[in-house]
């Protein structure tokens, strides 16, 4: 009896092992990465402060010249515009503004 079960335990696990084994293989190879994608993010939007300069996820370049909790207020183009975005709108912090570059070419 004990080996009819021994016998049925390796078969059910030479015909789903491998498919276990590649699924926690996939999951390893699709998830880890993004949650260190957003481990980064989370840290690079909890880091704004004001004086640099962003991009948000609508593609508007500008400066950040004040945080509150949440909501960041941004200065924007030569006119020095003032517009209110949430912090989850920001998709990079820039190295380089450009807003520099559109003052130099007027």
């Amino acid at each position: 009896m004990s080996s009819e079960i021994a016998g049925g335990f390796s078969g059910f696990f030479s015909q789903w092992g491998l498919l276990i084994i590649l699924m926690v293989a996939m999951f390893a190879v699709m998830i880890i990465p993004q949650r260190k994608r957003d481990k980064k993010i989370k840290q690079m939007l909890d880091s704004i402060k004001p004086g640099d300069r962003v991009r948000t996820i609508g593609g508007i370049y500008g400066t950040v010249s004040s945080v509150k909790d949440d909501v960041l207020i941004i200065t924007v183009g030569p006119d020095k515009v003032k517009l209110v975005f949430n912090r989850g709108a920001i998709a990079q912090v820039e190295d380089t503004g450009i807003e520099n570059t559109m003052e130099d070419s007027h």
